[in-house]
């Protein structure tokens, strides 16, 4: 291998992902291993494939916009892993991977017969990454859960809104998308444990509720030591003052955050408020607490002479972190986005052009890419198949019976 060849080697090239989930959380979770060199293999129901290829907006072929993001870079293979042929097929197909990823109920594979015993001999190398709505033990493991179940337990839906309203929810299924982020996390650590000590596969187990509950804060201690329970505050982010969004003269919203004690000195000196800096009641984030109804008005009182762009202008000038609520198009037009190509422009067999988020993180000598959107249903079927062996008559014969 050349040292130029080396260089444009992404991280995980030569790492086997063999991808059995549906929706988000372990689709999601694939597609930024694929997105750094991963090759991944994406088995679905040879009916109608993944769920997701019908969720939300729909192109003129029928298929997900979504679909086209969350797939990407992923060889898609149709496979009825219910079934006798089926499961000899998977279990080929996992006697060199490094990884199957699967978001099933707990139990659900091992019924298939994948068990942890079965799996461990087919590849005693294997890291298999379990995300579920609990679990896969404990006294709820067997519920169903989806990302919602997981907000509401993990603590986030009883946060998000206006204290004289109902809970409601952030948006975007956060909490599958958190538990994805964290599945990556742990198979990661198991790889890296694998091949620098033990030579080993293992475990991980992510569970819904509980990648929501990691971002709780101070939530828990809060509680233990002073019997604090967390309410909904809107827009306010409590107990850290300033931090809110004002309204703006020209009715936009601007969110401002000087919470930081040097940061509000600055923000006194941009509202021409001279007079309070240095002020000791205000020095520190405890003593602005006890004075926060005075200071938000008082903020809330000098944004609205401005228009949004007026006031955005002075806070960044005076380095005060404050910033415009986006829409889409507003994320589109942004040149920021597109100077850290955060909007990236693919070919697409259907439409021609289709726009899509970048890539996060950046990695300044081996950073991601995608190669192509997510595929058509089976597309790769071929190419996987063959290559563990199987011949093109066998292929033609799976399709009669309905296998692949």
């Amino acid at each position: 291998m050349t040292k130029e060849t080396q260089k444009n080697k992404l991280p995980l090239e030569g790492i086997k992902v063999v991808e059995m989930g549906s929706l988000i959380a372990g689709p999601f979770c694939s597609r930024i291993l694929a997105e750094f060199g991963a090759e991944v293999i994406k088995i679905e129901p040879p009916k109608g494939g993944d769920q997701i290829r019908k969720w939300r907006v729909l192109d003129d072929s029928g298929t997900s916009l979504w679909w086209y993001v969350q797939s990407r870079n992923k060889k898609c293979i149709t496979l009825d892993c219910r079934s006798e042929d089926g499961l000899k097929i998977v279990k080929k197909l996992l006697e060199d991977a490094d990884v199957l990823i699967e978001n099933f109920k707990p139990g659900t594979i091992a019924k298939w017969g994948l068990s942890k015993q079965v799996l461990e001999e087919i590849n005693p190398r294997l890291i298999t990454c379990h995300i579920s709505g609990y679990g896969q033990d404990g006294p709820y493991h067997d519920r169903p859960g989806y990302g919602a179940i997981g907000e509401a337990m993990g603590g986030l839906r009883h946060l998000t809104g206006y204290p004289e309203l109902p809970p409601t929810r952030v948006g975007i299924s956060i909490g599958d998308s958190v538990a994805s982020l964290y599945s990556v996390i742990g198979i990661l650590l198991a790889l890296y444990n694998r091949d620098n000590s033990s030579g080993k596969g293992q475990e991980v187990d992510v569970a819904l509720y509980e990648a929501i509950f990691s971002l709780m804060e101070s939530m828990v201690p809060e509680y233990d030591v002073a019997g604090v329970i967390r309410e909904r505050t809107g827009s306010v982010l409590p107990g850290i003052v300033p931090s809110n969004i004002y309204k703006t003269k020209d009715d936009k919203f601007v969110v401002l955050a000087a919470n930081g004690d040097n940061i509000f000195q600055r923000l006194l000196v941009t509202m021409k408020r001279e007079d309070m800096v240095g002020d000791q009641r205000f020095l520190t984030n405890d003593g602005r607490v006890k004075h926060v109804d005075y200071l938000e008005q008082l903020i809330k009182d000098w944004v609205i002479e401005y228009n949004l762009d007026e006031c955005l202008e002075m806070l960044n000038q005076n380095g005060i972190p404050a910033g415009a609520i986006y829409n889409v198009e507003d994320i589109m037009a942004d040149p920021h986005y597109q100077s850290r190509n955060m909007i990236l422009e693919l070919e697409h067999s259907e439409s021609g052009k289709l726009k899509m988020p970048g890539i996060v993180p950046k990695l300044s000598k081996t950073p991601g890419n995608v190669k192509w959107v997510g595929p058509k249903l089976g597309e790769h079927n071929v190419e996987v198949f063959k290559k563990i062996g199987l011949t093109q008559e066998q292929i033609n014969k799976l399709y009669k019976e309905g296998i692949i």
